[in-house]
């Protein structure tokens, strides 16, 4: 029995452990909280669920809580991580916090992979509350259709519960993938690349940990494996212990398949088995989308979910907060804002967004190295050939925090590459410069698709202003 138990969170203006509050909140929970950074509107919508939040102390921690939850971003030397160590008080991370508090007698339904998670997990969430069952769900974005990343749901014993199922590490004292601890019942692969430079050393350790995860997973279970991904395939050849049901690209022999019938996703068909069960127009856009969602229809007809229901939810699903969202348009010239920060992810956006743009105007792409992976070099090769479809490209440089400089990615050299493929590329480092630049040369009928991780000084809605 949990409710009014203490909990304190450490780092729980974090975006994952402020979720976990929310959660830990509604299943009765007193939440206390600190952190070094308590700003708006972090700290805003955690006062508004009544919990009080402290800059780290010792005093945070007296009298002792029943249980602290230590953040992915803590580390040894933090006062409350070094209190709590060596008074032996109870604590773990927020990844096993979910396993054992939440998810006990929920249907977990897991979406992993190097791409399309948050996408996935959020239209899985919207297919299921569309089919009148209530889920649950903690996903790492802001579904649109719910406004917010993580709702409790109906208690109801096997109620879904929708996970975004991260390969990242748990806590400084965890090093497994957090989706060790989510107990997936229902398991979505989507796809498997190289990620996560500071974390996995090579593809390899990453194919370690989703070895790990099959093995989570029951034999009454269900597993969603994309067979156009030969990562994924490798994986599973490994060893698995539960049914597998396959999708694919159309004529590639998988249980469930999809078909764009426009270049920009935006319409499509899934055949289950030799037979068409869907077709669908919708606002997203991406043939990454398509298969995204062939995937979701699969998990969802095996958690019991009509097609009809699955068609009606497809066409009533508004996206994900920074996925290919609009910021607005001025002088005729329309600004996208989207999360993408991988080679992968980056082509299948500026290929889906070109199709869209056809020959309205020109498509300018405005990339922020910023996580680990995409500063480092690793992509030196790749960055380019994902840029190609685009006409104009702007590049920041690449921050060398923590990295040395001859492991940074060269950006002058993405620029001369694209270059040479007849783009005009450039690297501009003032974000007041970027938006000079657009303001002087972009023209009525052109988009602008800023791709980032974080906030990029806000130059969307300051160049929108520009404009």
């Amino acid at each position: 029995m949990t409710k009014g138990k203490h909990l304190h969170v450490l780092g729980v203006c974090g975006t994952a452990m402020a979720a976990i509050t929310s959660l830990a909140k509604a299943k009765g929970w007193k939440v206390t909280g600190s952190d070094a950074n308590v700003y708006p509107p972090m700290s805003t919508y955690l006062e508004s669920m009544g919990v009080e939040i402290a800059t780290f102390s010792e005093n945070n921690l007296k009298p002792t809580p029943d249980l602290c939850l230590i953040g992915n971003a803590m580390s040894r030397g933090n006062v409350e991580v070094e209190y709590i160590l060596n008074h032996d008080l109870p604590y773990m991370s927020g990844p096993e916090f979910v396993g054992h508090y939440i998810l006990p007698n929920r249907h977990a339904a897991v979406v992993a992979g190097t791409h399309g998670k948050t996408s996935s997990s959020s239209l899985l969430a919207w297919v299921l509350q569309t089919a009148g069952k209530e889920p649950g769900f903690m996903i790492g974005g802001i579904p649109e259709n719910f406004g917010e990343g993580s709702i409790i749901g109906n208690s109801y014993p096997f109620t879904p519960f929708i996970l975004e199922g991260d390969e990242y590490d748990t806590a400084f004292f965890d090093k497994r993938s957090k989706f060790i601890h989510y107990h997936a019942k229902t398991l979505i692969l989507n796809n498997l690349e190289f990620d996560h430079a500071d974390i996995f050393e090579n593809l390899d350790a990453i194919k370690v940990q989703f070895s790990h995860l099959l093995r989570t997973v029951p034999e009454t279970g269900n597993i969603i494996a994309n067979a156009d991904d030969a990562n994924i395939m490798d994986v599973l050849n490994q060893g698995c212990w539960t049914p597998i049901t396959t999708f694919a690209e159309l004529g590639n022999n998988a249980d469930w398949q999809w078909q764009a019938l426009e270049e920009d996703g935006s319409h499509f068909k899934l055949y289950q088995g030799d037979g068409e069960c869907l077709e669908v127009t919708w606002d997203s856009i991406g043939k990454h989308h398509v298969a995204n969602a062939c995937a979701v229809a699969a998990a969802a007809t095996h958690m019991g979910v009509n097609l009809s229901d699955i068609q009606r939810a497809f066409e009533t699903f508004k996206g994900v907060r920074r996925r290919m969202t609009k910021v607005g348009e001025a002088r005729g010239i329309t600004i996208y804002d989207d999360f993408a920060h991988h080679p992968t992810a980056i082509r299948g956006i500026v290929q889906a967004v070109k199709a869209g743009v056809a020959n309205q105007g020109e498509l300018w792409v405005i990339v922020e190295p910023r996580s680990n992976t995409m500063r480092s070099n690793i992509h030196q090769q790749k960055l380019p050939q994902s840029l190609t479809a685009a006409d104009h490209v702007i590049f920041t440089p690449a921050s060398n925090r923590n990295m040395a400089e001859e492991e940074l990615l060269d950006v002058e050299k993405v620029c001369a590459d694209l270059n040479e493929q007849d783009v005009d590329a450039h690297v501009i480092a003032a974000t007041d410069n970027i938006i000079q630049h657009i303001v002087n040369h972009g023209q009525s009928g052109d988009m602008v698709l800023i791709l980032s991780n974080g906030g990029f000084e806000n130059i969307h809605q300051r160049l929108l202003q520009a404009l």
